[in-house]
């Protein structure tokens, strides 16, 4: 056999050989397809949870402010209530002892209409 004579299955063989190796191209390419579109992907993802992040701080830092704005607000507040129940505590003492300044004075009011 000389060399430029090739066996029916040699040729064969090398057709299958190079058909495999086309598949494989394919698939390879197929792969970086899917690759490359899933990397594009996880990239935008990315980038909205930035933005998102971004945003998410902003309001913090607003919500900070507000907060830190109604601090002397609430403090005031608190400040009137514990004066306001001072005070109710204080008229609640004095309505006591004019109820009972009252109370007496009807009784001996009434004491003397009766004569007792």
């Amino acid at each position: 056999m000389s060399p430029t004579e090739f066996d029916p299955r040699m040729h064969q063989q090398m057709g299958e050989v190079l058909a495999e190796i086309r598949n494989l191209r394919d698939a390879f390419r197929q792969s970086e397809i899917k690759s490359d579109n899933s990397r594009a992907t996880m990239h935008q993802r990315m980038d909205m949870l930035v933005d998102r992040v971004g945003k998410v701080e902003g309001n913090v830092a607003a919500v900070q402010e507000d907060i830190s704005e109604m601090r002397p607000v609430t403090d005031d507040v608190k400040r009137w209530k514990l004066m306001g129940i001072g005070a109710l505590a204080v008229i609640g003492i004095g309505g006591m002892a004019m109820g009972v300044t009252f109370a007496d004075a009807i009784r001996r009011i009434g004491s003397i209409i009766l004569g007792r």
